[in-house]
């Protein structure tokens, strides 16, 4: 199933990291681990943040996916089922309607 992974990056450690040169490193490494189908960044809520489809099998693969954000850079992470048009279209919309009209 896809994923939508939103990751906000606080101020420290990350400036810190940028300072020392291992910033750069750690987000291949961690890009080369949760192999993203699509990676953005941009700023979140006022900090450094990333965007990344993921493709999540099964409960258990989100701790791989998050921990690398927890652990190097004290991120927060979100996770947002995603549908494509075809998957709303298989989700029955208007006969859920119909049953809570």
């Amino acid at each position: 199933m896809k994923m939508l992974l939103t990751v906000a990056i606080p101020h420290e450690p990350f400036n810190s990291l940028v300072r020392s040169g291992k910033a750069g490193e750690i987000i291949g490494r961690i890009l080369e681990a949760i192999k993203p189908e699509a990676a953005y960044f941009t700023e979140e809520d006022g900090t450094r943040g990333g965007v990344f489809v993921v493709d999540v099998l099964n409960p258990s693969d989100v701790p791989a996916l998050a921990e690398p954000f927890f652990l190097n850079f004290q991120a927060n992470c979100k996770f947002r089922i995603l549908m494509s048009p075809e998957d709303l279209q298989k989700a029955g919309l208007e006969a859920i309607g119909k049953k809570w009209a």
